[in-house]
């Protein structure tokens, strides 16, 4: 990869950063699946209310993760457009910088 050029790393990057993105999306899908709207008033249910407190805490830490993700897919693509739009100037201008 000693001939990849920085947009290359910077798309190839992206893709991976999006690729995680979508998948920590799929994982807080499906472990918020298990997180029921159910109103507890027994206290011999006290087994299904720290239950469901898990599947809350787990759903807000992959949420933390997938906010991460996104922003720096985000940044990445932003990027790559920028270098993307440069490269372009620069050849319509001849070669050289503005």
């Amino acid at each position: 990869m000693s001939g990849a050029s920085f947009l290359t790393l910077t798309w190839i990057a992206w893709g991976s950063v999006t690729t995680v993105f979508v998948a920590l999306m799929i994982w807080k899908s499906l472990a918020g699946m298990r997180e029921d709207d159910i109103l507890i008033l027994d206290p011999a249910q006290e087994r299904q209310a720290a239950e469901k407190q898990r599947v809350v805490a787990r759903v807000e830490r992959i949420t933390l993760w997938v906010k991460r993700t996104g922003l720096l897919s985000v940044a990445l693509l932003l990027v790559s457009g920028g270098i993307w739009v440069y490269r372009g100037v620069i050849a319509f201008n001849g070669g050289q910088t503005p």
